[in-house]
């Protein structure tokens, strides 16, 4: 009987490591055709499994680092009608510390439920983020231009420009990224970096700066695109 037991558990440990890291194609054949989430026209974005990370550097000697985690609302890189593409991410599913997140950003140890939950209020609250008011940002007007080179990955190379909308206050920003074709879909990998303060948004901080987080931070982009060809 205990023999049995350990072999369920053995199976059902094995499914849940192959969902993890099966790639989008594979766990999208489990979902139905109907589910809402799964990007079908050419230049979409899937939204089931792209998500945006966020590098939180500390400036205080008693800081620390963060990794945030978020989710978009739509995406659409390139328009079937060739029109600028558009990017609205979900601020309201930002999560600080995730485990994904964390080792997506290549930060090191775990961070415990108590003060995820005092970063999270404090990043969402109207002081920083102020979901309740900008419960989006925007990508907006973007375009996606082969430079013909590679990079590190050794994968083509593209420069994706757009303005970038926080706190309804717009820059134009330009990221270097890489396209991959994976498990059908193109994964396009890149990042920018902003000043919070260009938007409105004073740094975090406390203890007569002892405890807080920088002006800048890195912005990450890992989009599932379907593909244009």
């Amino acid at each position: 009987m205990e023999s049995m037991v350990l072999l369920g558990r053995f199976w059902i440990g094995l499914l849940l490591i192959q969902w993890l890291f099966y790639g989008p194609a594979q766990r999208l054949c489990a979902q139905s055709a109907g589910n809402a989430t799964v990007a079908t026209k050419p230049g979409d974005v899937n939204l089931e499994f792209s998500r945006v990370f966020i590098f939180v550097d500390k400036s205080g000697v008693v800081g620390h680092e963060h990794a945030i985690e978020g989710k978009l609302k739509s995406g659409e890189i390139i328009t079937q009608q060739g029109q600028p593409g558009k990017v609205v991410f979900d601020m309201r599913s930002f999560d600080a510390d995730t485990l994904v997140a964390r080792k997506y950003l290549g930060l090191e140890g775990e961070t415990d439920a108590a003060t995820r939950k005092k970063v999270n209020e404090s990043m969402l609250g109207h002081e920083i983020l102020d979901v309740a008011k900008y419960p989006e940002a925007r990508l907006e007007n973007i375009s996606l231009k082969s430079t013909g080179k590679k990079t590190k990955r050794d994968l083509p190379e593209y420069i994706l420009e757009g303005d970038f909308v926080l706190h309804e206050t717009k820059r134009h920003i330009e990221v270097r990224c890489d396209v991959e074709h994976k498990d059908g879909w193109n994964h396009v990998r890149g990042g920018f970096k902003i000043l919070q303060s260009d938007y409105g948004i004073k740094p975090f901080s406390k203890m007569l700066g002892a405890v807080g987080v920088k002006d800048q931070l890195v912005i990450m982009g890992d989009l599932w695109v379907v593909p244009t060809q």
